[in-house]
């Protein structure tokens, strides 16, 4: 353990024996950080993910810089399927710890991947997608959106647990109840989907209950009610066959005319009756065959356009996949612009970084990362552009300013430039931008920025001056 004021490596004592700074509470802090990572790694190693993320957060805000925790918390949030969640975490360890860090080997992996990178964006934009769908009530819209988001990623448990509770208001408790186990398999322990899979099992319990209730006492009522009429209807039966019975002896004669009556009935019946329902029966099911047939040729050019149909679809879909392809061939620098604005954010956050320290990492942002960077990129750019801007630009005009006194005007025209990138608003940086490029003899850039000048403040005192300036070039 180091000391957190000098890097000197700490004693059992309770102080620096390097600075002398009081180290007793820091060190605490410390074990309690590692105690929850700890906490957390238990946890991950059973499938407690959620209560894992919430251990591996506590240890992180005891101590921002516990790379084994940042880096568990990573692979935790890959696990569940938030995979921004879990660049962001790699992005910071690397930025705090450069090197011999196992992030680089997360990040190679990611980079690696890029199909597999790119699959787990769609995840989460149709993620996204179905939440929309569900505010606008567009419930079956929002199944088929979370469908396509587990085809793609089964182990995002937040999609599981949607889908679950859209079969829930539907009423289908067994399709609800798979969907809840399968999130279960990812995160054994996740407080919400225990919660709706209690709410599944007791529902579907009451509802066996009453009917499997409701069932016996029909049965009890039917058998009470036509048990004695059954049991009566069954022996006037018997008794009518018994009545029946009549046995006589018959004679000679009587028995060869019987024979020969029966014989005579018996080929009228073949000839009449037998015969043709025998020919109809045969031409039924030469018709049943020739169906048959008729069906099967039907169904196989049904398969055949089917088959061409999918066919044409994967055809298409290899057209985009190519497409895909050729768009990532770029995936480094997509992976390297989110790195850098992530650390210039996590500058940013931190207290002990200035505004300037935090404009110098956005200058890193290239023109390109931000045109071709997805609406959350440029949103994420433009806040902290906004944020930072009026002190980086102070702090770029005071910095350009000493140059300019100095008389190297070439030097401060850089500054003093990205000064009024930063606040546009700053009259004085602009002004003097135009000063830095007269003195400096680059006569069409003091043109521009003096004209600029008067069009944006035409009230400023610093307007009469400009024209003078220009009407000095023209003469």
């Amino acid at each position: 353990m180091n000391c957190y004021k000098c890097g000197c490596l700490l004693t059992e004592n309770d102080f620096c024996t390097n600075c002398g700074a009081e180290v007793d509470r820091f060190k605490r802090i410390v074990r309690l950080s590692n105690q929850f990572y700890n906490f957390g790694l238990e946890k991950a190693q059973v499938r407690d993910l959620s209560g894992a993320i919430v251990c591996l957060k506590q240890s992180l805000k005891m101590n921002k810089n516990n790379i084994e925790a940042r880096n568990l918390l990573g692979l935790v949030y890959l696990e569940i399927g938030e995979a921004v969640s879990a660049l962001n975490e790699w992005v910071i360890s690397k930025n705090i710890q450069p090197k011999k860090n196992i992030a680089d080997d997360y990040l190679d992996m990611m980079q690696a991947n890029p199909t597999r990178l790119d699959a787990l964006n769609q995840a989460i934009k149709k993620y996204n997608q179905a939440l929309t769908y569900c505010r606008q009530d567009s419930l079956d819209l929002a199944m088929i959106q979370l469908k396509k988001v587990l085809s793609i990623n089964p182990k995002y448990v937040q999609a599981h647990q949607l889908l679950a509770l859209l079969y829930m208001n539907v009423e289908e408790w067994e399709r609800a109840r798979q969907e809840l186990h399968k999130a279960l398999r990812v995160d054994t322990n996740n407080t919400i989907t225990l919660r709706y899979l209690r709410i599944v099992d007791s529902v579907t319990n009451v509802d066996s209950e009453l009917t499997g209730s409701a069932g016996k006492r029909k049965k009890k009522h039917t058998e009470e009610q036509y048990g004695d009429e059954i049991a009566a209807t069954n022996r006037k039966n018997r008794e009518a066959v018994l009545n029946n019975v009549n046995v006589k002896e018959p004679n000679g004669l009587s028995v060869l005319l019987n024979v020969v009556i029966g014989c005579v009935i018996g080929v009228a019946i073949s000839w009449f009756l037998i015969l043709p329902a025998r020919i109809n029966q045969v031409k039924s099911d030469h018709q049943k065959i020739e169906d048959g047939y008729i069906a099967t040729l039907s169904e196989k050019n049904d398969t055949i356009k089917q088959l061409t149909e999918e066919k044409e679809e994967l055809v298409g879909k290899i057209g985009e996949l190519e497409y895909s392809l050729n768009g990532y061939s770029g995936t480094d620098e997509m992976v390297n612009a989110y790195e850098r604005l992530t650390y210039a954010e996590y500058l940013y956050l931190d207290p002990d970084h200035t505004e300037l320290e935090v404009a110098e990492a956005l200058n890193q942002i290239q023109d390109s990362d931000y045109l071709n960077g997805t609406e959350n990129y440029k949103a994420a750019y433009d806040h902290l552009l906004t944020a930072i801007g009026p002190a980086a630009s102070r702090a770029y005009y005071n910095q350009g300013m000493v140059r300019f006194d100095a008389g190297d005007y070439e030097g401060a025209i850089p500054d003093l430039q990205m000064a009024v990138k930063y606040d546009a608003a700053n009259v004085d940086a602009l002004y003097d931008l135009g000063n830095a490029y007269r003195l400096n003899e680059n006569r069409e850039e003091a043109i521009a920025a003096y004209e600029k000048l008067i069009e944006l403040f035409p009230n400023s005192s610093r307007v009469s001056r400009a024209k003078r300036y220009l009407k000095n070039y023209e003469d």
